[in-house]
């Protein structure tokens, strides 16, 4: 490419960056704190603690569903620190079970460890609202593969709380898990 090209094919997306950027930049990814001033808040402590069942799905790219489960999960604590025992059974009879361990750092921030999970889930909570950052190791068809989770919980009630996570990797949005969790 000549340099007068390469000069004109910049010019070419700048121009059509800016055009774009109005109709995108008044849209924003959500942070905790937007949720900060809804009710029920959300105390982790108290909401995953006992007895809890949850029914999920994951859908593709497309929105197709691909998978149904449900998770029987145990949560208890000691002080500042607790675990999520998390066993799934999913609609062709597989199972799968994830131990989280997770620790209350103050603030509304929480950090989350699990076998499964490269390194450490990174949490921020606000109002009804926690948004968790995390790589999982995810095996598909006798591979592994490492994929980005953002995942965010909302408690409606005291009893119910949704969960919508978005799967990516290198950016590329893979698909979606959604839960519905109830307390028993």
């Amino acid at each position: 490419m000549t340099t007068r090209r390469f000069w004109a094919a910049a010019a070419a997306t700048t121009l059509a960056l800016a055009a774009i950027g109005p109709l995108t930049g008044c849209a924003s990814a959500p942070v905790p704190a937007d949720y900060a001033a809804e009710k029920p808040v959300l105390d982790l402590k108290t909401y995953f603690n006992g007895e809890l069942t949850a029914h999920g799905i994951f859908t593709d790219r497309s929105g197709k569903v691909v998978r149904r489960f449900t998770v029987a999960m145990t949560g208890t604590w000691q002080g500042a620190k607790g675990t999520l025992d998390e066993r799934f059974t999913y609609s062709d009879g597989t199972t799968e079970r994830r131990v989280w361990r997770l620790t209350d750092m103050g603030n509304g921030r929480w950090k989350g460890q699990a076998d499964d999970v490269v390194g450490e889930a990174a949490g921020q909570a606000a109002g009804n609202a926690l948004n968790w950052a995390y790589t999982l190791r995810l095996p598909v068809d006798g591979q592994v593969y490492e994929v980005q989770f953002d995942d965010w919980m909302y408690l409606m009630d005291e009893r119910v709380m949704l969960n919508r996570a978005v799967m990516s990797k290198f950016g590329i949005r893979l698909g979606e898990v959604t839960l519905s969790f109830y307390k028993r």
